[in-house]
């Protein structure tokens, strides 16, 4: 494994503390973890800590959550303390995954060999928040990690390793972050060697291929079904877990989590029940017809399509996104 670094690690999901346990796992010095502040969560709203800071506390690690790294910016004495604490790291690298704050140049000079990311898509593709949403929704066949050398603009930096994951036909975001959290945390590990040595080769990213992975907005959840039935039908996927696709029907909001495509003609309105069968519940696109296979009431359990029809019933010709 070669000798064990000092790293300051910044991340705050889980898929940064995939990436964390690994590297505290093979022996390295974790100096510092900085995450994002608590958050509330959950129905009573109560502040909550991410999943690397749990980790941390549960390790008795150094744990830094400043709103803000600018020295200049809105938060100077956040910025400030965590000045101080990166100094007093004394780090080798600082390794980064899904941190949530953008690094000025002051965070990327101070470690001895620099700032490295974990990216979960095949840069320059899908860069910025929302990299494993946006690759399934767009249909991509495949997506991986880039190990990147962070420089200041967002998902810049030159290239160090990647490594290519298929997109399967099933894959929701939770399966492929799952997927993609693991491979993650062992290339890091596998790449700290490497970093010590300064045998990691960097490849500037090119210019053409470039997209951009926006954030997800919960607005974003409202079925357009308008669109045709593959691209519903990814939605889903996409929006799995977070913020889940979402149509009404009767006037109640339901969400949406499973589907598959069908060739048949639409032959009605887009959102119109065309049929309700063992199989699920048959949907009227855009183009083509999507079959409903699990569904969600407001406060109930994901259900198959048959238990949850026994709760609500719901009949052909009925019609999803209808504002009757």
């Amino acid at each position: 494994m070669g000798a064990p670094l000092r790293v300051i690690f910044a991340g705050t999901p889980e898929f940064a503390r995939a990436a964390l346990e690994r590297l505290h796992a093979a022996g390295h010095v974790i100096a510092l973890v900085m995450t994002q502040p608590d958050r509330p969560a959950g129905r009573g709203m109560k502040l909550q800590a991410s999943p690397v800071k749990q980790y941390a506390q549960a390790h008795g690690l150094t744990v830094a959550q400043p709103l803000g790294l600018r020295l200049q910016g809105k938060y100077p004495q956040d910025a400030q303390a965590a000045q101080a604490a990166i100094a007093a790291a004394q780090a080798d690298v600082m390794v980064v995954a899904a941190y949530g704050l953008i690094l000025p140049q002051w965070v990327l000079d101070a470690p001895r060999w620099g700032c490295l990311n974990i990216h979960a898509s095949l840069l320059p593709r899908w860069r910025g928040a929302a990299p494993i949403h946006r690759a399934i929704e767009a249909g991509d066949a495949e997506t991986g990690i880039t190990l990147m050398q962070m420089d200041v603009g967002l998902d810049t930096g030159d290239m160090l390793q990647v490594q290519r994951v298929p997109i399967e036909p099933t894959d929701t975001t939770a399966s492929l972050h799952d997927t993609l959290a693991d491979l993650g945390a062992r290339m890091i590990v596998d790449a700290m060697p490497h970093v010590a040595a300064g045998t990691l080769v960097r490849t500037p990213q090119p210019e053409d291929g470039v997209t951009y992975a926006h954030k997800i907005e919960k607005a974003e959840a409202e079925v357009d079904w308008s669109l045709p039935a593959p691209a519903i039908e990814r939605r889903l996927r996409a929006f799995d877990p977070f913020p889940g696709a979402t149509s009404s029907v009767q006037g109640e909001a339901v969400k949406l989590w499973r589907a598959h495509c069908e060739a048949a003609p639409a032959g009605a309105p887009a959102g119109t029940i065309l049929a309700i069968d063992a199989s699920g519940v048959h949907v009227a696109c855009g183009e083509g017809v999507l079959c409903l296979t699990q569904l969600q009431r407001a406060g109930g359990k994901r259900l198959a399509a048959a238990d949850f029809l026994r709760g609500f019933p719901l009949a052909a010709g009925q019609r999803f996104g209808a504002s009757a």
